[in-house]
Parts: C-alpha cells; sequence; structure tokens
C-alpha cells in the first residue's frame, strides 16, 4: 500500500510539473494579431494592460472597451494621460468596470457588459501568464463570445508588463488547474453578492 501510494504522488507530481512546463512555454508565447472585434476587455491590475486597452480603442480594433477592476477613485481622463491617449473623443466608448476584486469577478462583470452592448467577439487584455485562467473564468462567463487574447508581453506597443517570477507563476498555473475544475467558485467571493451595474459610458 506504501508503495502504492508513493507511485501515485509520483505520478501526480510528474503531471503538475509537465502541465507547468507546457504552461509556462504557452504563457511566454506571442499572440497573433486580433481581428476588428466588438470590444475589448482589460483585465485590470498590472502594469501596461491599460495602456494597450487603450491603444487599441484609439487604432479602431474594436468599437468599446471594458476596463474591468478599476479602483473606486481612478478617473478616465487620468488613464488616458499615464497612457498618453487623448480620451475625450472616446469616452462615450469606454466603460470603467467598478465591480470585479478578482478573475472570477472580471468574468461576472464582463458578462453583464456584453450583454448590454451585444458584445459577439471580444480582445481580452491581460499579461501573459494571467492569460490562461482568465479565458477560462470568461469562457464561462461569456459562452457565446468568441474570444481574442492580446498578452501585454508579446504587445505591439512600448509598454511591457514586468515578468512573473517562477514561484509567481507557479501560483498561477495552480489557480488555472483549479479555475478548470470549478473548484474556484468555492473560494471566498471577493465582490458585492449584488450583480455590477454598469454605467452607460463616458467613463463613469
Amino acid at each position: 500500500m506504501p508503495r502504492l501510494l508513493v507511485a501515485l504522488i509520483a505520478v501526480m507530481v510528474a503531471a503538475w510539473v509537465g502541465g507547468f512546463v507546457w504552461f509556462a512555454t504557452v504563457t511566454g508565447r506571442p499572440a497573433r494579431s486580433p481581428p476588428h472585434t466588438d470590444g475589448i476587455v482589460a483585465l485590470t491590475g498590472g502594469a501596461g494592460r491599460v495602456e494597450l486597452a487603450l491603444r487599441l480603442l484609439a487604432s479602431g480594433q474594436a468599437r468599446r472597451l471594458l476596463l474591468s477592476g478599476i479602483g473606486g477613485g481612478t478617473e478616465l481622463a487620468t488613464l488616458g494621460r499615464l497612457a498618453g491617449v487623448d480620451t475625450a473623443g472616446l469616452a462615450d466608448r469606454i466603460t470603467l468596470g467598478r465591480y470585479a476584486a478578482s478573475t472570477r469577478g472580471n468574468g461576472v462583470e464582463t458578462a453583464v457588459w456584453a450583454e448590454q452592448n451585444r458584445i459577439r467577439s471580444l480582445i481580452v487584455v491581460t499579461a501573459g501568464y494571467h492569460m490562461p485562467r482568465a479565458l477560462a473564468e470568461l469562457r464561462r462567463a461569456v459562452p457565446d463570445v468568441r474570444l481574442y487574447p492580446e498578452p501585454v508581453l508579446a504587445a505591439r506597443t512600448d509598454v511591457v508588463e514586468k515578468g512573473p517570477g517562477m514561484r509567481m507563476e507557479a501560483e498561477e498555473y495552480t489557480k488555472y488547474l483549479l479555475t478548470l475544475s470549478g473548484l474556484s467558485a468555492w473560494f471566498p467571493r471577493r465582490e458585492p453578492l449584488s450583480a455590477p451595474v454598469m454605467p452607460g459610458g463616458a467613463g463613469a
């Protein structure tokens, strides 16, 4: 019995390591240039994500943008200045989502926004190491929306998010596995119990 247990643990460790090697390879792979889409969603929380999303919108890559998980006191004009993008003419096409405090919350917020704006195709902007989990949550939240990943590390801009260390990437891979298994739904909620209320543009 002990030998069987040791063998089982060894198989599980080998599977985790093999999966992690795949994960590290995939998250460092350059993205293909996405087509023009109905919308863009940036899952905020790291350097370069908002900047890239604003530049994609300004370049005509999509008709609407959701900045999901923006802090309550942050305004669109400030974000635009940091990104070097004049948001004055884009404000009515940008929504600042202030509901999400987690990747799962990003999915909930995106689903409400996508339904309100009839989004059927979506560019997803986040860090490369976060992209697999982000896509898993979004596919669950908006199964009928076509998703195109645009990781910051592979961005066509000069804004690049600092790569994660080995420990952070291993933690993210474990979270990704928990998301795929459905176990992440049992984690404590970080968002309000009520559904997100999406503003009607103007960066509100």
